[in-house]
């Protein structure tokens, strides 16, 4: 892509522009705010201290410089960005409409944000009403690794504002961040101050990268003491003269990349090495683990094409305020106007109990044929647009004709904590399509779909099932610590996996239990998954997981097996239940096989042993207390041991809990 950079004279927007560069995208200009008539402004998106400075990066890099003035006006401060006249990110806005203007086929910007979620939403705001991406390539990075990184990477940067305990300006003004780092390093171990400075403890300027043809030299400059505080003084420097000076030893016919690949800086793939360091337990690894292996043809995934998708729209509400859509289908022969189809039915029965499509937490989107995704994907964004979408799965899962796109939902009618990160970086993928990467509802964190994306290019990380589900739980675990930096990967609660051939499970499997604790996981096998991925991780977590207690039981019914696995919090105000029927032997870990091929096949179940089921699974989930009155039912005559009650195999009581609405 064609890249305008916005710089402020700082080591991260320089070193972005490198990240930019290795990852194959040209850099076609710069764009900078300046003070409209101040030295420094107290801005909280843009730095302007060092601005005499960068109007020398046109001539340092041979490339344009857009500048405009900026008051440093912040008049809509909550973290969600809404347009607002004369803030400080409209100018921004005009900044970067005024590139368009003049470079027509600019396609990206280049933001040098670390952890600051003010100024990635802003700018992400900004790029999203001008049709641009934003390249964040250092954002959610260890502080400490990306500042070694940069001076690996030959960024000779100065520090030239100070405004934190421990940093001073008569001594730490001027210094290299090579001098100056393991300094940076004590004082976040003993005041907890970012090595990286994003707190705004220190601010640095640029004099010499891999991309300048030409180095800036400070000749003279003033201290300003803008705090003269006894604990934690500010201070910057003004720049009086600063000049450029031809580099030492450049080469003016080497190409860019070879000048990077000296300073040895990372590309995307090197960003996941460390999925590879996980400890293998067992020598007999997958089936297959690579990504050209035929995939074996299993009666389960065979569709009866002749025959409707039994399906029935169905709503259900509680008094927490929580909404289940489920049946929803988009019977358009159009997979792309299915899609608006459902959704357009989805927002009506929304529109019924009083909500509207911003109450979505969460979407599972079935279709028939995942090769039009992109064009599924448009569909969806023009019906849920907007800033905070929900969370989504979608699957490919080989429907019949009638039933080209089918969905349910989970909605919720208070607030909702979002994150919604479509910045491309080499931290977790960028959602730049329709939907959050995760929601959280007071101790609950919902995940969208994850599958084996490489971050910085967004492309399927090659290696088989192997790789594909660890880069995908790396993944799981990196955006349930964003959502609250206490929780990890091991408090996940319940999960699907989904896979695209039976013989991936094993593994998958064996990822999932060397990093949870107890979580419930079901394995189910659909035909398709995007962009060709083998397996897709759709779960949900919980900021107290070690207050969750976990049990497995079973019964039978007829001639059929019951197994149920359970996990509940202390107070059973929160609880997930699974229940499998099988005709096999095994209760905790029951496998269905083909009838006709000489194994057992579920045998059907009357209307009155389904009832024997949801009696005994919803005894369980409400812990004796009797479940509410429209799920109740008479126990059925004629159940496995004639006492009405399915007799119990397994079981691992919990000990006692308050009563719940489940």
């Amino acid at each position: 892509m064609k890249v305008v950079a916005l710089i402020s004279g700082g080591k991260d927007s320089c070193y972005n522009m490198l990240q930019c560069v290795m990852a194959g995208h040209e850099i076609v200009a710069l764009a900078n705010l300046k003070p409209d008539s101040k030295d420094e402004l107290d801005s909280y998106m843009y730095q302007t201290v060092g601005h005499q400075g960068v109007e020398l990066y046109a001539e340092a890099m041979n490339l344009p410089l857009f500048r405009q003035p900026t008051l440093g006006v912040a008049l809509h401060s909550d973290k969600h960005y809404t347009p607002t006249p004369e803030d400080e990110v409209e100018d921004l806005y005009r900044l970067l409409s005024d590139v368009k203007e003049q470079i027509s086929d600019v396609d990206a910007v280049s933001v040098g944000a670390v952890l600051s979620d003010y100024q990635r939403l802003r700018v992400e705001n900004v790029c999203s009403r001008l049709g641009l991406v934003s390249l964040a390539y250092l954002w959610r990075r260890d502080q400490g690794e990306l500042l070694q990184e940069m001076i690996d990477s030959h960024i000779d940067a100065m520090i030239i504002k100070v405004a934190a305990l421990g940093l001073d300006p008569s001594k730490h003004l001027g210094m290299k961040i090579a001098e100056i780092q393991s300094h940076l390093i004590k004082m976040n171990e003993k005041y907890g101050l970012n090595i990286c400075g994003e707190g705004g403890e220190y601010e640095t300027f640029t004099l010499d990268c891999p991309l300048f043809c030409k180095s800036l030299v400070i000749d003279d400059y003033e201290t300003v003491i803008h705090s003269n505080d006894a604990i934690a003084p500010v201070g910057y420097m003004n720049f009086t003269k600063i000049r450029l000076i031809d580099k030492e030893g450049f080469e003016a016919s080497s190409s860019l990349l070879d000048r990077l690949k000296i300073c040895s800086i990372k590309t995307a793939e090197d960003y996941i090495t460390d999925i590879d360091q996980a400890e293998v337990t067992d020598t007999d690894s997958d089936v297959y683990d690579s990504d050209d292996q035929a995939r074996d043809t299993d009666p389960l995934l065979e569709i009866k094409e002749n025959e409707p998708t039994p399906c029935t729209e169905t709503v259900v509400t509680n008094v927490s305020g929580w909404t289940w859509i489920g049946g929803v289908v988009g019977d358009d022969p159009d997979l792309p106007q299915a899609t608006i189809t459902a959704l357009d039915k989805l927002k009506g029965l929304l529109l019924d109990k009083g909500l509207d499509l911003s109450k979505l937490v969460s979407v599972t989107l079935y279709v028939r044929d995942l090769s039009q995704y992109g064009a599924i994907n448009s569909s969806y964004s023009s019906v849920i647009p907007g800033p905070n979408p929900p969370v989504r799965v979608a699957l490919g899962t080989g429907l019949n004709e009638k039933t080209p796109v089918l969905l349910c939902a989970l909605a919720y009618s208070r607030n909702k904590h979002v994150m919604h990160v479509q910045s491309l970086s080499h931290w977790a993928p960028a959602n730049i399509g329709p939907y959050s990467q995760a929601i959280r509802i007071g101790d609950i964190i919902y995940v969208a779909g994850q599958i084996g994306l490489v971050p910085g290019s967004l492309s399927l990380v090659s290696g088989g099932i192997k790789r594909q589900c660890r880069l995908a739980l790396r993944h799981v675990g990196r955006l349930i610590k964003a959502m609250d930096k206490e929780t990890l990967l091991r408090n996940v609660v319940q999960g699907i996996c989904y896979v695209t051939n039976p013989s991936y499970i094993r593994e998958a499997r064996r990822e999932w239990e060397r990093r949870t604790n107890n979580a419930i996981v079901e394995y189910v096998v659909v035909p398709e998954l995007p962009k060709g991925a083998m397996v897709e991780w759709q779960i949900w977590a919980h900021r107290g997981n070690t207050r969750f207690e976990y049990e497995e039981t079973g019964c039978v019914v007829g001639e059929n097996r019951v197994s149920l696995k359970r996990r509940w919090n202390y107070d059973n105000t929160v609880s997930a239940i699974v229940c499998n029927i099988s005709a096999v032997s095994s209760v905790s870990n029951p496998v269905i096989s083909d009838s006709e091929g000489g194994g057992h096949s579920c045998e059907s179940l009357s209307e009155s042993q389904l009832h024997e089921v949801f009696t005994y699974a919803l005894g369980r989930l409400f812990k004796g207390v009797p479940p509410p009155s429209c799920v109740q039912s008479p126990v059925a005559e004629g159940s496995a041991d004639g006492s009405g009650e399915p007799p119990e195999i397994t079981l691992s009581p919990p000990p006692a809990v308050a009563d719940s609405s489940g």
